[in-house]
């Protein structure tokens, strides 16, 4: 009897060891290069990233290699994306719509948190060192693989400057 107690709590301890913690919350600081994850207001993972190749201000319209400011969701996952693996951010909402229709401009689209490129996780360490999107946020390949196990999506995300 007593070796079933002692297997069930060595079961229970650890499963739950075993159990990954989800964010609520994913804040990335654009200056700083880094992507933080809270869970109740507290850090549970951070991640060193790049941006679009133009980082600075708000994306205001396709093809400005800017990479969007403000509050967001991140809305779907894609495991086969032509990036190791992608989060969508609900990048266009409707004020960077209305902003680039007032311009004459498409907002753009298609705004992800992303690993690298297919076939080129070999450059990474380099890669991770300058901005190379055409907008969208992007982290090695393990770091992608932690960060895709900890959020959910629907997750808030703010991007500031």
């Amino acid at each position: 009897m007593k070796f079933k107690h002692v297997l069930l709590l060595f079961i229970f301890f650890c499963s739950s060891s075993l159990a990954v913690e989800k964010a609520d919350k994913v804040l990335v600081e654009k200056a700083k290069h880094k992507l933080t994850l809270f869970k109740n207001g507290k850090v549970i993972a951070s991640y060193h990233v790049v941006f679009g190749s133009n980082p600075v201000g708000h994306k205001e319209q396709e093809g400005d290699e800017r990479t969007p400011e403000g509050n967001y969701i991140l809305d779907s996952k894609n495991a086969k994306s032509a990036y190791y693996k992608s989060i969508h951010i609900s990048y266009p909402n409707a004020q960077d719509i209305a902003n680039a229709k007032r311009k004459g401009v498409s907002a753009g689209s298609a705004i992800m948190i992303h690993g690298q490129k297919n076939g080129y996780a070999a450059f990474e360490e380099q890669t991770q060192k300058f901005n190379w999107t055409l907008g969208c946020i992007a982290l090695t390949n393990k770091d992608m693989d932690d960060l895709w196990n900890k959020v959910n999506v629907p997750t808030s995300i703010e991007i500031k400057p």
